[in-house]
């Protein structure tokens, strides 16, 4: 769902997403296995959703994992799999309680059958809310993303569905991962790398971007906050001047 920026929020973001970054430097730094750091990762975004409300944040998309982390060990990403499975098997019952509704975007394809039947089971308990809604990104790449909407897009032109000449800058997001999602208004990146990573490509077309310090599971509610309160600050054209 392309935002339209006439209509963009002169105040604090609506939309926030988070590449969550830091969290193997974070434990590596206290002598304990990269592992420890990805749970207190995971625990850090409990607090994030909960300040959302509060902030005006309706929407919050989190990069759990992407479709390039699996070149990582086996062991990580089989303690990272089995980790996705224990947050949402733990986190459903609270996450519902509190009126989120919960997205995944991504491939699931290459993802375990028991993790997808925890991700859909996730999905459909939450589809009623309509408080916070939180899409996490799993398994998933922006490239891939649109790669595998252009499939799609291409499977409705060869079959009649879809004239080519009505195909522009529109059509395509109506095919992403995200289409039932408005733009992200900001993207944040903790660790103090500064690169998006394949995240959102298309859709962070307009969004402001924030590359900060702080390693995930250091990053706080006060922080969001603060970043928020700098966003709202900004002037932001989308294009024109100031008449």
């Amino acid at each position: 769902m392309p935002k339209d920026p006439d209509t963009a929020s002169a105040g604090g973001p609506r939309h926030v997403a988070i590449i969550m970054d830091g969290n193997g430097r974070w434990a590596q730094a206290r002598g304990r296995p990269r592992l420890f750091g990805h749970h207190a990762g995971a625990r850090r975004v409990r607090e994030v959703v909960e300040a959302c409300p509060d902030l005006g944040i309706k929407y919050l998309t989190i990069f759990a994992f992407s479709t390039e982390n699996w070149k990582r060990t086996q062991v990580e990403v089989a303690g990272l799999m089995s980790l996705f499975r224990r947050y949402i098997a733990k986190e459903t019952r609270a996450l519902d309680a509190r009126g989120v509704r919960v997205r995944f975007i991504g491939d699931r394809v290459r993802l375990d059958t028991k993790l997808v039947a925890l991700m859909d089971q996730l999905e459909q308990q939450t589809a009623h809310n309509d408080g916070v809604h939180l899409t996490i990104a799993l398994n998933y790449g922006s490239r891939d993303e649109v790669a595998r909407a252009t499939k799609r897009l291409a499977e409705d032109v060869a079959a009649g569905r879809l004239d080519p000449a009505d195909v522009d800058e529109e059509t395509l997001p109506r095919y992403l991962d995200t289409h039932v999602l408005p733009d992200p208004d900001l993207v944040i990146r903790t660790s103090g790398e500064a690169r998006i990573s394949n995240f959102l490509l298309w859709q962070s077309a307009y969004a402001e971007y924030e590359f900060i310090d702080t390693l995930w599971p250091d990053f706080t509610a006060a922080e969001l906050e603060r970043l928020c309160a700098s966003y709202g600050a900004r002037d932001r054209r989308f294009g024109a001047v100031p008449a």
